[in-house]
């Protein structure tokens, strides 16, 4: 349906894909369903309303770049570490068996090797936006085996970005003239350029990171374009040296996340990188045939047999083996039940390097299809299906699950923060030091760079970010029993959206914050307008400071000699 205009072109499939993803919202879909089903139906097979492709590839691989650029900012190694060699093992032992069996599958089902290879390593690779989505919705983020399964996610995405870094680095030495050195040569001067750009990353994230984001961060807009600006031009430099884009954007990323801006970029870059992620999806499945995709159905149902039942399979028994319970393995195995958004990029890779076929593609995306459809249900009543089948599941559980008794041991020795205060104001700060001269753990954070430095220099770990952003809030080390302390003060005017308090009132709930929440009101008139939204606690600072200054100088007069020392004052 050719429109003629780009313009109008773009406004169509925006309009579609939203009345898709409405569609997948009401079945309880991710997304990436509703996605690839409108790239489907937007493709020349069906509709006919892509025409663009150029310009829809150009956005898309934008996406791609932030999505491996978000991948690296939110590289967890003290996850990795928490959860001690579970993660690795699991995550690297899955990766393994799952390539291994799917290759030998797809033998048996007829490809040829270089095209079981690609299917097979599709298959091990799980989503993990869609697990850390699922998982918060269901407050598991931070059990036990959502910790367990964020972990091996993590190594999970650090190899299919490894793997498309090789098979992209192959593709560029593909094209080599016969006037290139030897092969000898080739791999030296690639250790040798790869060296000196890891060098040059290593500088910039020893020296210029911290500082140029600190100048950066009095504006959450230029922080933002400097963050994509980042993850595209070392994209570029990574494809310019022979590397990748991939590993370009991914390594952009690494380079940020020991800052303490990484949290507020990665929130706000969310929705920009899953808009990106759309043309994505729209360039995949406008281009399959839909003939092809028809042909490859019995197999796509077997391979999809294998990843709902297999990977949770593997996950349970190496994780029995390793020495943990066979509830935490049979749940922590069920967020592997169905491939990723990277097994469908790294199709593409294939493809665009002459490995697959489109046949092969549309196979790889069938499968997406099928399994992330069906494991968002399976891990919606994990529960339901534990309880169902816990009688058989001795079978992969120790007699004694000393493995997952250590770990919880030390997961309660490295406990949470017992309060976060939020605004590091003089109010903020002096609770901050107060409830620490008393024993509390803290974690702080502001939205002003000049506060998370004066945080810091105060020796607790200080965050910078928008405490009224959905996706900052979700990152938070939450947990039971917690207080998150809000120092900030406005006026609730404007109840419906300009309040920030009432904002991140209503986040947290929506969320379903275990804890318990306090706010900082400025009269007593606002007190039932914030208990009536949900604040456990309403702080008074002028009255609390007044009430604190009478009983000071009742001191002062019942004891004259009393030495009553002045409070600290954060400047």
């Amino acid at each position: 349906m050719p429109t003629g205009s780009v313009f109008l072109e773009f406004s169509i499939i925006l309009l579609f894909s939203t009345l898709i993803g409405a569609v997948g919202l009401l079945l309880r879909q991710p997304l990436i369903v509703s996605f690839i089903a409108a790239g489907i139906l937007a493709g020349h097979s069906v509709l006919g309303l892509v025409q663009s492709e150029e310009q829809i590839q150009v956005l898309a691989e934008f996406g791609i770049a932030l999505l491996l650029f978000v991948v690296g900012l939110k590289l967890d190694l003290s996850l990795i570490r928490t959860v001690g060699g579970v993660a690795l093992i699991t995550g690297l032992g899955q990766v393994v068996f799952t390539s291994v069996i799917g290759f030998a599958l797809c033998l048996g089902l007829g490809f040829e090797p270089l095209p079981s290879l690609y299917i097979a390593v599709a298959l091990t690779f799980s989503s993990t936006i869609i697990i850390v989505k699922l998982l918060s919705d269901k407050g598991e983020i931070d059990a036990l085996h959502g910790r367990i399964a964020l972990g091996f996610l993590i190594v999970q995405d650090v190899v299919v970005v490894l793997v498309m870094i090789v098979l992209s680095s192959m593709g560029a030495r593909e094209g080599a003239t016969a006037a290139d050195p030897g092969l000898l040569g080739s791999l030296l001067m690639i250790v040798v350029k790869g060296g000196l750009f890891l060098a040059a990353i290593a500088a910039f994230m020893r020296w210029l990171a911290t500082p140029i984001l600190r100048r950066l961060a009095d504006s959450a807009e230029l922080l933002v374009l400097f963050a994509v600006a980042w993850a595209v031009v070392l994209a570029s430099v990574g494809e310019v040296m022979g590397f990748s884009k991939e590993m370009g954007a991914f390594l952009a990323g690494v380079s940020l996340a020991s800052t303490p801006f990484r949290e507020a970029i990665g929130a706000r870059l969310v929705s920009l990188r899953d808009f990106l992620l759309l043309f994505f999806f729209i360039h995949l499945g406008s281009g399959l045939d839909m003939s092809l995709i028809g042909e490859q159905v019995v197999p796509a149902l077997w391979l999809s047999l294998f990843v709902l039942i297999g990977n949770p399979l593997i996950v349970l028994v190496l994780m029995g083996l390793l020495g943990y319970r066979k509830r935490t393995g049979f749940l922590a195995g069920l967020t592997v039940a169905q491939i990723s958004e990277f097994s469908l990029i790294f199709a593409a890779l294939g493809l665009s390097l002459g490995h697959i076929g489109l046949d092969h593609v549309g196979l790889i995306t069938l499968v997406g299809l099928i399994t992330i459809g069906l494991s968002t249900y399976m891990i919606i009543y994990s529960q339901w299906l534990y309880a169902r089948m816990e009688p058989v599941l001795g079978l992969f559980e120790r007699r004694d699950p000393a493995q997952e008794t250590a770990l919880m041991d030390r997961l309660s020795e490295n406990a949470r923060f017992d309060v976060i205060v939020i605004g590091l104001g003089r109010f903020g700060s002096n609770i901050a030091h107060g409830l620490r001269q008393e024993g509390w753990s803290v974690l702080g954070i502001d939205f002003d760079p000049a506060a998370v430095r004066g945080g810091r220099t105060r020796d607790y770990p200080v965050l910078f970010g928008d405490a009224t952003d959905p996706e900052f809030l979700k990152d938070l080390p939450v947990q039971s029993g917690q207080w998150i302390v809000n120092a900030w003060r406005v006026r609730p005017e404007g109840a419906s959206g300009g309040n920030t308090i009432l904002v991140m009132l209503k986040t947290l709930k929506a969320q379903g914050y275990p804890g318990r929440v306090a706010v900082t009101a400025q009269s007593a008139a606002e007190v039932p307008f914030y208990r009536d939204h949900g604040a456990d606690l309403v702080l008074l600072p002028f009255a609390d400071a007044a009430r604190r200054a009478v009983e000071r100088l009742e001191d002062a007069r019942t004891d004259r000699t009393a030495d009553i020392p002045d409070p600290e004052v954060a400047s």
